[in-house]
């Protein structure tokens, strides 16, 4: 879908736990040295959540950066969605302790996401929706996980944590939206039932027909609908389930390696989940000059993905010398 109104993201702030563990730790760890996994992965480490750290606390962390940096009220934001896979509560929204911890109004449309890794990009929709629609002045998207992976499985060499947090507008747009779509079909290829601690995937559907099949849906859906070529793109960001997928399908959809280059974060966080799309987007945010078109597409197990076509404007290059926290 095309967008008639100027809507887009009037700030962003991000929040990655201070600790690390290398892949090569990881692969010691589990008795496969010298295994090339994480050289297949493209993963060099990934972070790593302290003890006292969870969804709530890192999406109210990186919502306190994108407020500290905002030049509005938050008490104009009338919109709040979180999307993760790891919420601490299975009956129990992290985004009112969110909200409370902001001091952000209690009028407010709210509700936690669970897509897999694309419910983050899922709450932006949602936000923007709000926005376009008029129904809020402002919502506030994020994606916040601490992933989790069975000992011993190749998810342990990604499974991260960090989260980002976007807050839409119409006013003071640091970067326009200009379209958005979506794809989804029953594709199960990563799960976990109610009672288990450790999600399971069917490795032979990850690649094709999951993320490959639908990421590229999603992309060449929205380039059709915007009658743009990758080559009128500046920069793309694709979700990151590791460093390897997001280069082949650029390679696939007629991206060149420096279009990809600047959101490819997850060699050293590692897979963020929700938050990994949302993240490589601010990564590229935090150095795109204005007048820049953006692709993102995101994944989720399940599967779906969402696609957006965002342009940078001066303001973001303005506002961003300024940003002391």
């Amino acid at each position: 879908m095309i967008l008639t109104k100027d809507v887009g993201i009037v700030s962003y702030g991000a929040y990655l736990p201070t600790h690390t563990i290398s892949a090569e730790e990881i692969e010691a760890r589990q008795g496969k040295k010298k295994s090339g996994i994480p050289q297949s992965l493209g993963i060099k480490s990934k972070t790593v959540p302290a003890i006292d750290e969870d969804t709530i606390t890192m999406a109210t962390a990186a919502a306190h950066q994108a407020l500290m940096r905002w030049s509005g009220d938050r008490q104009d934001i009338h919109a709040l969605f979180i999307g993760s896979e790891s919420h601490p509560y299975a009956v129990k929204p992290s985004g009112t302790i969110v909200k409370q911890a902001l001091g952000l109004s209690e009028q407010m449309a709210l509700a936690d996401l669970q897509f897999a890794c694309k419910a983050g990009t899922q709450s932006l929709q949602i936000c923007a929706s709000y926005v376009v629609s008029e129904m809020a002045t402002a919502g506030l998207a994020i994606g916040a996980d601490t992933a989790q992976a069975r000992p011993g499985d190749i998810l342990e060499f990604t499974a991260g944590a960090g989260a980002a947090a976007i807050i839409i507008g119409s006013e003071n747009i640091l970067v326009r939206l200009l379209a958005t779509t979506s794809v989804a079909s029953d594709t199960p290829d990563f799960w976990r039932r109610p009672g288990q601690e450790y999600p399971q995937h069917a490795g032979r559907f990850s690649g094709e027909p999951g993320y490959f099949a639908h990421v590229s849906k999603a992309t060449q859906l929205l380039l059709t609908e915007t009658q743009l070529k990758p080559k009128d793109i500046d920069y793309c960001v694709f979700h990151t389930p590791n460093a390897k997928f997001p280069q082949l399908v650029a390679q696939q959809l007629g991206f060149k390696p420096e279009q990809l280059q600047q959101s490819l974060i997850v060699q050293n966080i590692g897979n963020t989940y929700a938050a990994a799309s949302l993240l490589a987007l601010c990564a590229v945010l935090d150095k795109a000059e204005a007048h820049k078109k953006v692709v993102v597409t995101s994944y989720g197990s399940g599967s779906g993905s969402d696609s957006f076509l965002f342009e940078t404007t001066p303001l973001l290059v303005k506002k961003r010398t300024h940003w002391n926290v």
